[in-house]
């Protein structure tokens, strides 16, 4: 019914930016929250940005300052604008978003992840 999926990871060297953005799809009335989590090798994955859907945004501490959550509400995406980026932000990075359906039910929808590599 309803599809999240993430595009913009790649490798780039630590200083370096990426943007990365998550495009929701299907049967949706509207979108609440949306927001990026990530889940780095033999951790468990954790919160890094979430907006609402009026704009208001909350950022974990680790990427306050360099990084930036948005959306465009009429395409159904949100973005996040990575700079600054460190080896440890090496991740897969997960979209979520909490969904109205067309039916006018609600569900939580997570995508299927996009890699980001710091690394000289």
């Amino acid at each position: 019914q309803v599809q999240l999926v993430e595009s913009g990871g790649g490798l780039v060297q630590p200083g370096g930016s990426l943007r990365l953005s998550c495009a929701a799809s299907g049967s949706i009335f509207s979108i609440n929250a949306m927001g990026w989590y990530r889940q780095a090798p033999g951790k468990e994955r954790e919160l890094v940005a979430a907006i609402t859907s009026g704009g208001s945004t909350d950022y974990t501490d680790f990427v306050k300052g360099r990084f930036t959550i948005s959306r465009d509400n009429a395409k159904n995406t949100v973005y996040l604008q990575m700079n600054s980026l460190k080896s440890e932000d090496t991740a897969v990075y997960y979209c979520n978003a909490d969904i109205v359906l067309s039916s006018l039910g609600r569900a939580n929808y997570w995508g299927k992840g996009t890699l980001v590599t710091v690394s000289s």
